[in-house]
């Protein structure tokens, strides 16, 4: 097959790798924060792809999170694609995340799909994550 017709490569079956200009404001990322809001950030760090081992805050998949003084928490959150498969997974492993931080009583998991997800929400050191696991970005 001569390279003219070669197809792009696909890094994971289940993820699509977009190219795309970085958005404002994103990825977002915790920076900053204090108290419970950096606790819940922190709880979101420990969360990773079910498909590779990046935080899904590094991914870009975290696009906000508010913290009310009574201790409910809502995160709005995206995923690389519309019909990813890891969806319940991941919703289920940050709702266990963020109920597990001392002072949350009640996560609000929005999911979000505008701005859709691209590479170009990876942090720097998701790009270098997902390098160290074999995939170029």
């Amino acid at each position: 097959m001569s390279s003219e017709h070669a197809e792009e490569p696909q890094y994971c079956g289940y993820t699509e790798y977009r190219d795309g200009e970085r958005v404002p404001d994103l990825p977002a990322t915790g920076e900053g924060t204090e108290g419970l809001e950096r606790d819940v950030w922190d709880a979101l760090y420990g969360v990773e792809d079910p498909e590779m081992p990046i935080s899904i805050v590094d991914l870009g998949l975290i696009y906000g999170v508010d913290v009310d003084p009574a201790g409910r928490v809502v995160v709005e959150m995206t995923l690389t694609y519309t019909g990813c498969p890891a969806r319940d997974m991941l919703q289920d492993d940050l709702r266990e995340a963020v109920s597990s931080v001392e002072g949350v009583d009640d996560v609000d998991l929005r999911l979000v799909w505008n701005p859709p997800w691209s590479v170009g929400m990876v942090t720097e050191q998701g790009k270098e994550d997902l390098r160290e696991f074999g995939l170029s970005i």
